[in-house]
């Protein structure tokens, strides 16, 4: 499949000398999700933030459909990307209708298609627009904010959707309906997603592939279903890291039954 995103060598070294990204390379394939893991600081927002130029590498390129971002028009490019964040980032002085409407709206659909692409997105994430439609943000749970801040990202049918930590903030069955809606919508619509993470079950849950990074660097980047099984060092110790808490429970266990 043709890449929807191509990272070529990419390096970003800040003021002080320290290198966030480290001769990066890494390809995304059209309508693919793909997770990134990886310690703190370990350059994965960063990374997602080079997609729609929020920076600018210091060194290498980075494509999207093949174009180098570099040379494209900053509000254009943004417009055509889509991108949710942990807190959504709604504005707090519009209704729920309003804050999807917004793009469409700065892209100059008219007040009937907006509504109309407003009402559609709002079914898909969920939420009935005759009871969330015109409330405000400060009305909604967290959950139902991010669904709010899922189909912003949505309304202008961009081809590329961020997804940084989206859902990070939520209680964790709030966390699994978020989860479930957001499987069944990308499976519907087949946007090229790139979503940061801290959490390998959401991402065995979502992703067609996982990239681990480490200090800048792509550690492995594996089929989602090779994960827990992968030989590379890194990953493993990921995997036990995350596992911790059952590892726990079998050694309690077993050392019970002695």
């Amino acid at each position: 499949m043709p890449a929807a995103i191509a990272f070529r060598k990419v390096t970003l070294t800040v003021a002080d000398g320290r290198r966030l990204l480290d001769d990066l390379s890494l390809v995304l394939e059209e309508g693919s999700t793909t997770a990134v893991l990886g310690r703190s600081g370990a350059g994965k927002t960063t990374l997602l933030r080079l997609v729609n130029r929020l920076i600018d590498p210091t060194e290498g390129s980075v494509l999207v459909q093949g174009r180098d971002v570099a040379g494209e028009d900053v509000t254009a490019l943004r417009r055509g990307i889509g991108y949710v964040i942990q807190e959504t980032g709604l504005f707090p002085h519009f209704t729920v209708a309003r804050n999807v409407e917004i793009v469409p709206e700065v892209k100059g659909a008219s007040r009937e298609e907006r509504a109309a692409r407003g009402r559609e997105l709002l079914e898909r994430v969920g939420l009935a627009p005759g009871e969330f439609a015109q409330r405000y943000p400060h009305q909604l749970s967290g959950g139902q904010r991010q669904r709010v801040g899922v189909a912003r990202a949505l309304a202008a049918d961009p081809s590329i959707l961020l997804m940084d930590e989206p859902l990070g903030a939520l209680d964790p069955l709030t966390r699994a309906e978020m989860q479930q809606m957001l499987r069944d919508l990308l499976r519907q619509l087949k946007k090229t997603v790139l979503m940061v993470t801290h959490d390998l079950e959401e991402a065995l849950y979502l992703a067609d592939r996982i990239v681990l990074m480490g200090a800048g660097r792509v550690l492995a980047d594996l089929p989602a279903h090779d994960f827990l099984n992968a030989e590379h060092e890194e990953v493993r110790a990921y995997v036990k890291a995350f596992r911790r808490g059952e590892d726990a429970l079998q050694s309690g266990a077993a050392g019970g039954r002695r």
